[in-house]
């Protein structure tokens, strides 16, 4: 039995370690302090979690939302990449602070984790991730993660916390993410037009599910919207993990959303090979192939990726750089570690094999990208 509805998720024997997500409007309030009251009955629950067999992790918004109160800072801290480092760097103590005193409460140790993008893109750096977080769990910690918007650019920055919590999981080894959102899940529609219908289930994120989504956040505060939260199910999914969108602005989230069934659970996905699942996860590519018609199938049967298959190649990237594969209709087809960098690909792009001796002079290897490197999205 797999998670198929919210009450699973409350289930140890099918969620044993759950990610929970927090966004900055439901964690901070209009006046730049943090909603102690909420917060407190949300670790509650989160307590209750524990108590019946789940590890928990937090994925944590709104240090940029605290710092800028105590800074002075218009737009919440987002008027400038300074300004919201500043912010973070204020913010994240009290942020860090706040949730180490109410799980305290509960006899539960917090543990900081401060991550950026790189952190969970390079491989080694993923697997120092992945064992730091399991020695926390062991020893019955609480990690509580944030991006770490101090020091992160826009080259390095995963941009929402709803991306950051499905690779977080996956590190984690978690069986499910939950996004407690200022909406109650996904609709066919912007929820605010009259007719608009939640979807309960979601069994795979199809571009027909990305054009239900809206982009931004409705409170100002947050950075991601509908369209972070499909991309957090992306990743999610082809983890073998599912992701639930609920409400989270009731006191007591998490039990009112179980009780009442109303959210949108996202479904997993056949559960790869953890190093095919973190390259499935990863959110930069360092260039593009085109392929034509006769690779696509060919990739879809499990084959390598060929040369001749190769249409045409965009970016500048290296062997050993992930990169996507595009299909005829420029469709995301695969990702992928290059066996070559972007001006061999280019030589080679539409030969046969036989042929890249000659045009590289050289032998060569015989696939651009390896089936044992590629993995389907």
């Amino acid at each position: 039995m797999t998670i198929a509805q919210l009450a699973h998720l409350a289930d140890p024997a099918l969620t044993p370690r759950l990610v929970v997500k927090v966004g900055s409007a439901l964690l901070v309030g209009a006046d730049g302090e943090p909603r102690r009251g909420w917060l407190s009955a949300l670790v509650g629950e989160l307590a209750e979690a524990r108590a019946r067999g789940q590890d928990v992790i937090v994925v944590s918004s709104g240090a940029i939302a605290l710092g800028a109160r105590r800074l002075g800072l218009a737009k919440g801290g987002r008027g400038s990449l300074a300004d919201a480092q500043a912010a973070a760097a204020v913010g994240q103590i009290a942020l860090a602070g706040l949730w180490a005193e109410l799980l305290a409460g509960y006899g539960a140790t917090a543990a900081q984790v401060l991550l950026t993008l790189d952190d969970l893109e390079d491989r080694r750096r993923w697997l120092n991730v992945t064992a730091t977080l399991g020695t926390l769990l062991a020893r019955g910690a609480v990690p509580v993660i944030n991006e770490n918007d101090t020091v992160a650019t826009e080259e390095i920055r995963f941009g929402d916390n709803d991306r950051l919590a499905a690779r977080v999981a996956q590190a984690a080894e978690a069986s499910a993410v939950l996004l407690l959102s200022d909406i109650d899940g996904l609709y066919d529609r912007d929820p605010r037009q009259p007719g608009a219908t939640r979807i309960p289930v979601v069994r795979r994120v199809t571009p027909d599910i990305h054009a239900m989504a809206t982009a931004g956040s409705s409170s100002g505060l947050g950075s991601g919207g509908m369209t972070s939260k499909l991309q957090a199910a992306e990743i999610a999914g082809m983890a073998g993990m599912a992701l639930a969108i609920i409400d989270g602005r009731p006191d007591r989230p998490i039990g009112s959303a179980l009780a009442s069934g109303n959210g949108t659970v996202f479904l997993a996905r056949p559960r790869k090979a953890a190093r095919k699942a973190w390259l499935g996860g990863r959110m930069r590519m360092r260039g593009t192939v085109h392929v034509d018609a006769g690779a696509a199938r060919a990739l879809s049967q499990g084959a390598s990726l060929l040369a001749a298959g190769v249409v045409r190649v965009e970016g500048t990237f290296m062997r050993g750089d992930a990169i996507a594969v595009l299909g005829p209709a420029g469709e995301v087809l695969a990702r992928g570690l290059t066996e070559y960098d972007a001006g061999e690909c280019a030589a080679l792009a539409g030969h046969n094999s036989r042929d890249h001796a000659d045009i590289l002079g050289y032998a060569p290897r015989s696939a651009l990208i390896h089936r044992d490197h590629l993995v389907l999205v």
